[in-house]
C-alpha cells in the first residue's frame, strides 16, 4: 500500500487537472495561434504560468485504484499487476485464469 499523502496529492492533481482544462486548452490555442499578435499570445502565456503547476494533465500519476502503487499499473483497468493477480485469484475478474503449465 502506498502514502495516503502521495494517494491524496495524486487526488487533488486529478481534480485540479479537471477543473483548469477549459481554460488551459483555451490559453494554450491563443499561445500557438500566429494569427494573434505578439503581445496577446504573451499575455496569454502569463495567465497560463499563473495558473496552479498542478493543474496540468501531465502531473497527474497513473495510480492502482485499489493499492495506490504508482508503478505497473494497466491503464485501461487502473489497477496494479499485483492487484490484478489478487482479483484474478480471487475470481473476481471473469475470464481470468492463473497460467499453468
Amino acid at each position: 500500500m502506498a502514502k495516503m499523502s502521495s494517494i491524496n496529492k495524486n487526488n487533488k492533481r486529478i481534480k485540479l487537472s479537471d477543473k483548469f482544462y477549459k481554460k488551459r486548452e483555451k490559453l494554450k490555442k491563443i499561445i500557438m495561434d500566429k494569427k494573434v499578435t505578439l503581445e496577446e499570445r504573451f499575455k496569454a502565456q502569463q495567465k497560463l504560468s499563473k495558473l496552479p503547476r498542478n493543474s496540468a494533465k501531465n502531473r497527474v500519476m497513473n495510480r492502482c485504484q485499489i493499492t495506490g502503487r504508482p508503478h505497473g499499473v494497466y491503464r485501461k483497468l487502473k489497477v496494479s499487476r499485483i492487484a490484478l493477480r489478487q482479483l484474478g485469484l480471487q475470481g473476481k475478474i471473469p475470464g481470468l485464469v492463473k497460467s499453468s503449465w
